[in-house]
């Protein structure tokens, strides 16, 4: 286990005003953690993500997977993407998740980021198709990545790591007053899968 986890308690509200994100640190040993990265990696279906800027079609070199309890569709950067069966490694996972955090989930956006050249800019997950306050559970393995918050009106960031095995989870009115990120760096070289289970309504 990491000794990191002894910065947070899962009962700590991350956030000082308009929202609660929890960090739960570790949820497993580093040799599951280890065994569930190469499982994801050989089981998802990865396909590079897409996206419409300025009304051309960009292919990222992330690489991303849709799963839930039905065919949901769900739109983001106006692509639009079908939800695969969940393959039992996910549904493992799902079950821990769900345990954990006392929340349940219908679906799983997976993403792969070859190495600290690829994230994610500022964004909120506040599309339609998403369950409003439902939680949004971020499990990480592989490469460990620094993850922030920055509120929408004092700006104000919050930033933490998130280690291979650890869960965090973001709820209440979270997407309406804070956007997110994964910054890029220069330091990490190896790859990160992260899981976000949430609720399409």
């Amino acid at each position: 286990m990491n000794l990191f986890n002894d910065l947070y308690t899962a009962e700590e509200n991350l956030l000082p005003q308009d929202g609660t994100v929890n960090y739960f640190g570790q949820i497993m040993t580093d040799e599951q953690a280890d065994l569930y990265y190469n499982k994801l990696l050989h089981e998802i279906e990865w396909k590079n993500d897409q996206a419409i800027i300025y009304g051309k079609l960009i292919e990222t070199k992330r690489k991303i997977a849709w799963y839930g309890d039905f065919p949901f569709t769900y739109t983001y950067s106006k692509i639009t993407k079908i939800a695969l069966p969940w393959i039992t490694t996910l549904l493992e996972l799902k079950k821990l998740v769900e345990h954990k955090t006392g929340e349940t989930y219908n679906s799983c956006l997976v993403n792969l980021y070859h190495d600290g050249s690829e994230g994610m800019a500022w964004h909120s997950d506040d599309e339609k198709q998403l369950k409003q306050y439902a939680a949004i559970a971020s499990l990480s393995f592989g490469a460990e990545r620094k993850f922030a918050f920055k509120h929408k009106a004092t700006k104000k960031v919050i930033a933490l790591q998130l280690v291979s095995g650890s869960l965090l989870i973001m709820k209440d009115e979270t997407q309406d007053y804070w956007l997110h990120r994964l910054p890029p760096t220069k330091k990490v070289h190896t790859p990160r899968i992260n899981l976000t289970f949430r609720t399409i309504d």
